[in-house]
């Protein structure tokens, strides 16, 4: 069982880092957007590692429980979902997350934060916000530390 969840913890971290998205999606989950699952390479624990060596946090976002599993083609900005109801108004939100690539719970998040006005940035001032190239180090060290912790 354990060798399983580590031979599918090794395809999802390879496929991850083939993707040309990796810095994007990496800099995201650490910096703008609390999500939970294996994400850039990246758990949730790790990602929390990497926040606290930036001295960062994310504010927590309300995610329903429920909705399909997240299809894969990187995260779905606020605008997206916005523009896709619009253009489809008679959809439900699991037509949208199918058009969008998401999951259900993140267009129905997005779709509560219009509701309630809550467009507003959910994380700290932008003046404050670490440049990718300090997620990418702290990203790094992390890895890094990982590798010798096999090693050894």
């Amino acid at each position: 069982m354990r060798r399983d969840v580590t031979r599918k913890r090794a395809e999802a971290h390879r496929r991850c880092a083939a993707c040309p998205l990796l810095t994007d999606c990496l800099y995201r989950a650490v910096v703008e957007v609390n999500v939970s699952g294996f994400v850039a390479c990246t758990t949730e624990s790790d990602r929390q590692d990497i926040r606290r060596r930036l001295a960062i946090s994310v504010a927590d976002t309300e995610i329903a429980s429920f909705g399909a599993a997240r299809l894969g083609n990187g995260p779905v900005d606020h605008e997206s979902v916005l523009a896709a109801r619009q253009a489809h108004p008679s959809d439900t939100c699991q037509q949208l997350a199918e058009r969008l690539g998401c999951s259900t719970s993140t267009v129905k998040r997005h779709l509560r934060r219009a509701r309630q006005g809550l467009i507003a940035e959910a994380t700290q001032d932008v003046s404050v916000l670490p440049s990718l190239d300090e997620v990418l180090d702290a990203f790094s060290d992390m890895e890094s530390g990982r590798r010798l912790m096999q090693v050894g």
